[in-house]
């Protein structure tokens, strides 16, 4: 990748950062909450391009229904606890994962649409519950997404500079086991770190780390799926060196439920 190209992704993932951060640490909770919907709408309307919807009134249609739809997950939580919507939506990622070793295979509209709803509405309720949980709530928040981002940060550079096997070349021709390794190195590390500030033990937080860098590999993995179903390379450019708000929270849709389950395994989310 060119500098300059290098350059824009960092200038962009700092941007985004300067952005996150004061609005999960510092602003009421509600504006966090509408600042994770509105990444899920962005990315609804991005995957409504997945679906062959050229026009766009059906797109905005699309958006609309998935917006109508986290409003009702969200009352549906109160007699639905979030961990059952969170491991029913691991059973999902299982299945995602086997469509990633069978790619190419052909994946029809209604198929897609569908599965869009499976990345997305999960995620957004598995995100909101971590905020909103008493105990380190915003902080678990940030712990989840710096898991993610370190993922991705570490794949990225050990793949430039280590990468000689390729990960899944039917689905990203660019990934590399050895970008697999490293990022989920750096998973683990800030992991640890993350645990160690919030005063939590090391060896679980380790595990933890791994496990969510590594699903999170899987969520990446999928949207890219359906991008090559679709024959389009980004799903957006609204984040230039980077894509599209798919192409940012792609791995964070598979690794919220799964760090939802084991914060709250490991008693991180209070009683």
């Amino acid at each position: 990748m060119a500098l300059n190209s290098l350059a824009q992704r960092v200038v962009t993932a700092g941007t985004l950062v300067a952005v996150l951060l004061p609005a999960f640490l510092l602003l009421p909770k509600t504006f966090g909450l509408v600042l994770i919907g509105l990444f899920v709408l962005g990315a609804a309307w991005e995957w409504s391009g997945f679906l062959g919807l050229g026009s766009m009134r059906p797109r905005l249609a699309c958006v609309a229904l998935v917006a109508m739809l986290l409003a009702a997950s969200r009352l549906m939580t109160a007699v639905l606890p979030v961990s059952v919507i969170a491991a029913c939506a691991m059973l999902w990622w299982a299945l995602a994962f086997l469509l990633i070793l069978r790619f190419p295979v052909p994946i029809r509209r209604p198929v897609a649409a569908l599965c869009g709803l499976l990345v997305l509405l999960p995620a957004w309720l598995c995100l909101a519950a971590l905020l909103y949980t008493d105990i380190d709530g915003r902080a678990l928040l940030l712990l989840a997404l710096a898991i993610v981002w370190a993922a991705d940060v570490g794949a990225y550079f050990a793949g430039r500079r280590l990468g000689r096997v390729k990960l899944a070349p039917q689905v990203s021709p660019g990934k590399t086991w050895e970008g697999v390794f490293g990022g989920l190195a750096c998973a683990a590390v800030t992991a640890v770190a993350g645990a160690a500030i919030l005063g939590h033990p090391p060896v679980p937080a380790m595990a933890l780390g791994l496990s969510v860098g590594a699903i999170s590999i899987v969520g990446d993995l999928t949207v890219s799926m359906f991008k090559r179903n679709a024959g389009l390379k980004d799903s957006g450019n609204l984040f230039p060196g980077h894509g599209g708000i798919l192409d940012r929270i792609d791995s964070v849709t598979a690794a919220a439920p799964l760090f939802l389950l084991e914060a709250g395994w490991l008693g991180w989310l209070g009683a």
